[in-house]
């Protein structure tokens, strides 16, 4: 019989930062299994969880979870969900070289809440020339900033944009973490 769920991941916005919109992962994973999703699983603090539903419109799953979570834990809920074959596509189509100079670059990946686009949030994203280098992907945006100037980036410009509200950002090791994780639960 074939699997009638989907795999995916829900990338929420400003929890467990600056002492704000304090949640344990214990209760977020509690939250979903309360919405009835399958094989949850959260990965570190900053609000990853993967899960499994039968429900096909992210649409309609991430707005059934933001009412979910803004209502048990008393903040306004932002998302991104993403399918496993989505973050697969942001990881493999990442611009050449990305994440392989760790010692030299901080690498983010700047994911977008639908139906904000690569194309428009570029519009919003201010780069500092010999600091930074800012990539529209297909469906993410990919970040980098030299470490050695990092106090120099702009990324902080963009974070103060109305367009950020729709915007979460992830390291690029915590991005391709959680893809291993999404495909050992596939495994």
């Amino acid at each position: 019989m074939a699997n009638l769920t989907t795999q995916y991941l829900a990338l929420l916005r400003g929890i467990n930062v600056g002492g704000k919109n304090i949640i344990k992962m214990a209760d977020l994973k509690a939250c979903f299994e309360f919405l009835e999703f399958s094989d949850v699983v959260t990965y570190i603090q900053s609000g990853n969880v993967l899960f499994k539903s039968a429900e096909k419109d992210k649409t309609k799953l991430t707005n059934l979870i933001e009412m979910e979570l803004s209502k048990r834990f008393n903040y306004a809920a932002r998302l991104v969900t993403v399918t496993h074959k989505e973050l697969k596509k942001t990881v493999d189509t990442a611009p050449r070289g990305f994440g392989s100079e760790t010692e030299k670059f901080h690498y983010d990946v700047i994911f977008l809440k639908e139906p904000l686009t690569p194309k428009e949030a570029m519009q919003s994203v201010k780069v500092r020339e010999g600091v930074d280098a800012a990539y529209a992907g297909k469906q993410a945006l990919y970040f980098s900033r030299l470490i050695s100037r990092a106090s120099q980036s702009y990324l902080t410009k963009t974070i103060g944009t109305p367009v950020y509200q729709n915007m979460t950002i992830r390291n690029w090791n915590t991005t391709t973490k959680l893809l291993a994780l999404m495909e050992g639960q596939n495994g």
